[in-house]
């Protein structure tokens, strides 16, 4: 018994290395895709002066991409299903690298909207297929730690995106932001097309049209809806594509829920455990985008950093949820997910806390701490929720599942930032006007108003916190649960990769 333990120990220690050439083909065009989600934004405003346009138009580069991922993450389960996840993955990469050339060659607006659609094209597809990818390639009592590998890149690139983009737009150009994914689009598709394996293709005996149509539309007129409500949500554009993305979400749900191959399998939803699951995750995702979010916010508009100097004052933040990604991804093989939540949701409630109490005194350094606890947190709870929420469904739905939580991320991300953003700026005009009433001139006005500005911050910092910290409460009710069928800690290691060919 001793030597069969040994001999399976050492099989799944090879396992486990025989992995690392595919994950590193994975995370190394995962970080590229993310990466440039951060890097548009600060570079909008050098573009309106060398495209010599307004601000609403280049708007649109961010707007178009954005679109363009919700509009393709619906579809990244099927044809993965279909045309084999490796085909996918890399073609995405290879239109995402080929997007990343064409943004960095044009001189009017107009075409670099144009180009950033098709880079977003490319990009929609690379998380829930990696996800799946790497879901699918992990023994199973190791998926803790090799999915909290996959998370360093989701939560390090957004944090460095900023310095990096920071750096070339105010010191070589801003064309740079794109080029930089040439030679890594160019590494990820040779590396991956050598050292990915090949996951057996399913019999897939036709499409599900209606879904095609219906799924893009529900979720990427949803998320421009919520994104425009940032600026008003009476507005006829809101109103537009929330109505729009309501109506085919609810015709897309009824048409999934009878046809023979759904686009997306919503069935999964009956399981209880799998539907509070994915709530909590909704709730942790609009806490922790709202503090990533709101905090650059705050040290831009207030306190008047540069693009560079909020990504060096946020690198901390990055730093630690990098290191204890892979240390989340241990602990939730052995523990599971439920404490994970708790503890990770209650240091980023606590960094919020202290975020709370900025003021135009506030300096990098003041920030530390808090920027160390929200790391940490994030960390420690992000991937272990996804690992569990994918643990919840049957192995078959994987990649479907993917697909499934991606879309919806993307619509709580344009929800969180819209919903702060609304809040921030009510708070804002009601600071305002009482220091209009209880001024006697606009000059003195707008002297209370600069010390009034971090107030409303404040404010807005409270209610995330509370939003947190209803995350935790529903965090104490997570449950472990059961393996998926057949995974067991004693599995051996080549049934956990089944239907995985290396080539």
């Amino acid at each position: 018994m001793d030597q069969a333990a040994a001999s399976g120990q050492t099989k799944q220690e090879f396992r486990m290395r025989s992995i690392l050439a595919p994950l590193i083909a994975i995370v190394s065009g995962l970080f590229m895709v993310i990466l440039d989600t951060t890097a548009m934004n600060v570079a909008l405003s050098k573009l309106v002066k060398d495209f010599n346009t307004d601000l609403p138009s280049l708007q649109w580069t961010v707007t178009g991409y954005m679109l363009a991922n919700a509009a393709v993450i619906p579809l990244a389960g099927w044809l993965s299903d279909r045309f084999g996840a490796k085909n996918i993955f890399l073609t995405s990469l290879v239109l995402f690298t080929l997007g990343s050339a064409l943004c960095a060659t044009p001189n009017s607006a107009e075409w670099l909207v144009v180009f950033r659609i098709i880079q977003g094209l490319g990009g929609g597809f690379v998380m829930p297929v990696s996800m799946a990818y790497v879901y699918r390639l992990s023994p199973p009592d190791k998926i803790g730690r090799v999915m909290g590998m996959l998370g360093i890149p989701i939560l390090f690139a957004p944090a460095i995106g900023p310095i990096i983009s920071g750096y070339l737009v105010e010191y070589q150009s801003w064309r740079w932001i794109f080029l930089i994914n040439i030679p890594i689009g160019i590494f990820s598709v040779l590396f991956g097309f050598w050292r990915l394996p090949k996951i057996e293709r399913k019999k897939v005996s036709g499409f599900d049209l209606p879904g095609m149509i219906l799924g893009p539309l529900a979720f990427a007129a949803l998320s421009y809806g919520v994104t425009e409500g940032a600026s008003s949500w009476s507005s006829g554009k809101t109103l537009t594509g929330l109505i729009v993305g309501g109506v085919a979400l609810i015709a897309f749900i009824l048409v999934e829920l009878r046809a023979k191959i759904p686009l997306l399998e919503l069935r999964v939803f009956r399981s209880v455990d799998f539907s509070f699951a994915i709530f909590v995750q909704w709730i942790v995702q609009f806490s922790l985008f709202g503090a990533i979010f709101l905090l650059p916010q705050f040290l831009q508009q207030a306190r008047g950093f540069g693009a560079f100097d909020t990504g060096l004052t946020l690198f901390p933040q990055a730093l630690a949820a990098a290191c204890f990604m892979p240390i989340g991804g241990m602990l939730f093989d052995r523990i599971g997910v439920r404490w994970l939540v708790v503890i990770g949701l209650s240091l980023v409630s606590g960094a919020i806390f202290q975020y709370s109490h900025v003021d135009m005194t506030t300096e990098g350094r003041d920030l530390l701490l808090p920027l160390i606890m929200a790391g940490s947190g994030m960390g420690l709870m992000m991937m272990p929720l996804n690992s569990h929420l994918i643990n919840k469904a049957p192995r078959e739905l994987v990649s479907r599942v993917t697909s499934l939580t991606a879309a919806m991320q993307q619509v709580i991300n344009s929800l969180a930032v819209a919903t702060l953003v609304t809040i921030l700026t009510s708070r804002i005009n009601t600071l305002a006007a009482g220091a209009q009433s209880a001024s006697g001139s606009n000059e003195d006005a707008a002297k209370a108003m600069l010390a009034l500005v971090p107030k409303a911050f404040d404010y807005t910092f409270r209610i995330m916190l509370i939003i947190a910290l209803f995350g935790i409460a529903l965090g104490f009710f997570l449950r472990r649960g059961q393996k998926p069928s057949g995974e067991t800690q004693t599995a051996k290691p080549e049934a956990a990769v089944e239907g995985v060919h290396m080539s």
